[in-house]
């Protein structure tokens, strides 16, 4: 018996294919995966998104803040990855540049958020990777259930929240 290889899909296949069922989808490893929050998740990015929100509308900055931007990345082995951070801060102008385009995103970002689930890991390691080779400036890891190991947490192992700045092309964590 012969079985079908299925090729990776590459990103450009990805927006051509992206299902038409609500939901979020990323293209991981080159296959399409639904990406399913508990309501716990979800109420803390919302809690994150409308307070950003709040602060760029009383401030008056040139934001977006968005929970479904889509954005091509490149793992550490070059493949072309689409994440959905659970929350996304970009420049209006660059938003608005083709307002008829779906919400991917090649540029970078000015701020990418991850509440952290099960799968912890990835944000830890390969959403960081992926975003510094982005060029995204800021990187918050929101760990609000201390679900990271000790070697990320500490023996305490209490929520903590890991901020991330981008110099000199690399992502380095705040320690205040």
């Amino acid at each position: 018996m012969t079985h079908a290889v299925t090729r990776a899909l590459s990103f450009q296949d990805f927006l051509e294919k992206y299902p038409n069922e609500s939901g979020k989808y990323e293209l991981i490893n080159g296959e399409i995966v639904e990406m399913r929050a508990t309501r716990g998740h979800d109420n803390v990015a919302r809690f994150i998104s409308k307070a950003f929100d709040r602060e760029v509308e009383k401030l008056g900055l040139n934001y977006v803040v968005d929970r479904n931007i889509l954005i091509q990345t490149t793992t550490a082995k070059g493949k072309e990855q689409g994440r959905i951070p659970d929350i996304s801060v970009v420049n209006k102008t660059v938003w608005n540049n083709n307002i008829s385009d779906y919400n991917a995103l090649t540029e970078p970002l000015q701020l990418a958020v991850e509440v952290t689930s099960t799968n912890w890991e990835t944000d830890y390691v390969d959403k960081l990777d992926e975003c510094q080779k982005l060029g995204i400036n800021e990187y918050w890891i929101v760990d609000c259930q201390a679900l990271a190991s000790v070697k990320y947490l500490g023996t305490s192992k209490i929520p903590t929240i890991f901020v991330y700045y981008l110099l000199n092309k690399s992502l380095k964590l705040n320690k205040t």
